[in-house]
């Protein structure tokens, strides 16, 4: 039996990913065979299984991925705001954007949701996360009235992860986006300390 060294290991895994993103999104999840993808990516299916268990296995691996993109990008909006509220409201509004966009619109929205229940609890964990330090930093500014800062991250992350779902579910992605956007400027609006 050959022994395959960590790096080959890895580069197998990443393989699989990369060749499973494009698939997903190019087919749907439901759509993609497993033989059909594991031939694209030249390897066998015993590969899939030893690093990912199963199908449903290599969807999670790619919305996990996926979604530390995502986090990635809405940090870079953050940091790279001129002020914290402008960074808040320019990263809620990206959030929502990104359900248009073809990959994260069929993963994550559509497929991850039907098949894995949305969101992985880690993933969830971790925006709130941040969404409650954005916004306790926001308090301690005097921007943001005093409240229950988790509780205004879980009340904000969900209004925005149904609004990005219900974005994706229809054909007129770009009108719901644009009324999506229109009710989030007044729900943010609310947040604000009044002079």
């Amino acid at each position: 039996m050959v022994r395959r060294t960590r790096a080959e290991m890895e580069e197998t895994r990443a393989t699989l990913l990369a060749t499973a993103r494009q698939v997903f999104c190019e087919q749907g999840y439901a759509d993609t065979s497993m033989d059909e993808m594991t031939a694209q990516a030249g390897l066998t299916r015993g590969a899939l299984y030893h690093h990912f268990g199963d199908k449903k296995g290599l969807l999670a691996a790619v919305t996990a991925q996926i979604d530390a993109e995502m986090d990635a990008r809405l940090q870079a909006i953050s940091d790279g705001a001129q002020d914290a509220w402008q960074g808040f409201c320019q990263r809620c509004h990206a959030y929502l954007e990104m359900a248009l966009e073809p990959e994260i619109q069929r993963i994550v929205l559509r497929d991850a949701r039907a098949v894995l229940g949305g969101a992985s609890p880690d993933s969830q964990r971790h925006c709130l996360d941040s969404m409650q330090q954005l916004i306790e930093n926001l308090m301690a500014q005097g921007v943001v009235a005093d409240a229950d800062a988790r509780a205004l991250a879980a009340l904000i992350y969900g209004s925005l992860s149904e609004a990005a779902f219900w974005i994706a579910d229809g054909e007129d992605g770009d009108a719901r986006l644009a009324r999506a956007s229109q009710a989030l400027d007044l729900l943010l609006r609310g947040l604000l300390v009044r002079a």
